[in-house]
């Protein structure tokens, strides 16, 4: 039933949504991962960046992709948690300070049953257009996987249609860049998230500049 429901809403109202009222843009559709386990990596400023990210992927493919939330803010009663929990198919993860480990324990568990996890490593929404400091969360992840793709996104837009704090929908343009996957089996020495978020913010720029020899 749940997945049912997950393949109606992203089918009916999400994808439509999102094509008429933001034009959602995706850019490197050839980097997202069509199988798990892996991780997609994005920025994060609006409730939106979770529905895009999702509407990216087949329909039949959705109940396999697993976005990671906060379970103090989406685990609670009401319309929002039902819809975290039935229509993402949410990860909740405890925030109360346990620790990294701890924290990143039900991630593993998806990705050791072949699941594709969506994070965003800034842990929380920002304002638009405005990227904070990846935290090490994504970095401790990657050393206990160091052979799963990493996947950057950067979104652009969705902040400003749907900013934090607010509830009403304001339709504009919007993007999705997705980048080159990343491992630690790669030999890079750095720390994930810094790689994650060098590769976030060239897209970034990149994207601005190509919106400005639009105009």
């Amino acid at each position: 039933m749940r997945r049912f429901a997950a393949i109606l809403f992203f089918a009916i109202v999400a994808r439509p949504v999102l094509a008429l009222a933001t034009g959602l843009r995706v850019l490197g559709r050839e980097h997202l991962p069509t199988a798990g386990p892996a991780v997609i990596a994005a920025n994060h400023n609006s409730h939106l960046d979770v529905i895009a990210l999702l509407s990216l992927f087949p329909l039949r493919q959705l109940h396999r992709v697993r976005p990671v939330a906060a379970a103090d803010h989406f685990q609670k009663p009401g319309f929002v948690g039902w819809m975290a929990r039935t229509l993402l198919n949410i990860i909740p993860i405890d925030r109360s300070g346990q620790g990294a480990e701890a924290a990143i324990a039900p991630v593993c568990d998806a990705l050791d049953r072949g699941e594709i996890v969506v994070i965003f490593p800034e842990g929380t929404r920002g304002a638009p257009e405005v990227m904070a400091r990846f935290r090490r969360g994504s970095s401790v992840l990657a050393e206990r996987y160091p052979d799963v793709p990493f996947v950057p996104v950067y979104l652009h837009g969705l902040g400003k249609s749907l900013p934090r704090g607010e509830w009403r929908f304001v339709p504009f343009a919007s993007v999705a860049h997705i980048g080159k996957p990343l491992r630690v089996a790669d030999g890079d020495a750095r720390p994930m998230a810094e790689r994650l978020q060098a590769d976030v913010e060239t897209m970034a720029a990149g994207t601005t500049l190509a919106r400005w020899a639009e105009d």
